[in-house]
């Protein structure tokens, strides 16, 4: 009996940190395609950057924390027009792991 309880439990542990971990898990999307507005914030932390996905034609806005990135933005290495290859995780702010150049930078 207390080694089958044992294993139950086990299985509800198992089962609830499966359930927390999966958006973590969650494959990054690619897309590539020109960059067409930035909007950086008031303290320079963050920044709102919006690209043409080429596949869909549709815009998508990446937010991006990473202090490279930013720096790029800000010193016009970066900018409207330039092609981009981004991955990032989907969601309410698509959070971007990744934004570089195509050409490189």
């Amino acid at each position: 009996m207390k080694t089958r309880l044992q294993g139950v439990l086990l299985a509800a542990a198992m089962a609830a940190g499966f359930a927390f971990a999966a958006p973590a898990l969650a494959d990054p999307v690619t897309i590539v395609g020109p960059v067409l507005k930035i909007e950086l914030a008031k303290d320079g932390k963050s920044a709102d950057a919006t690209l043409k996905d080429n596949k869909t034609s549709l815009p998508v806005t990446i937010y991006i924390t990473d202090d490279l990135t930013l720096d790029k933005f800000k010193d016009k290495r970066i900018g409207i027009g330039d092609e981009i290859r981004t991955r990032f995780e989907k969601g309410d702010k698509n959070l971007s792991r990744s934004f570089k150049k195509t050409a490189g930078c």
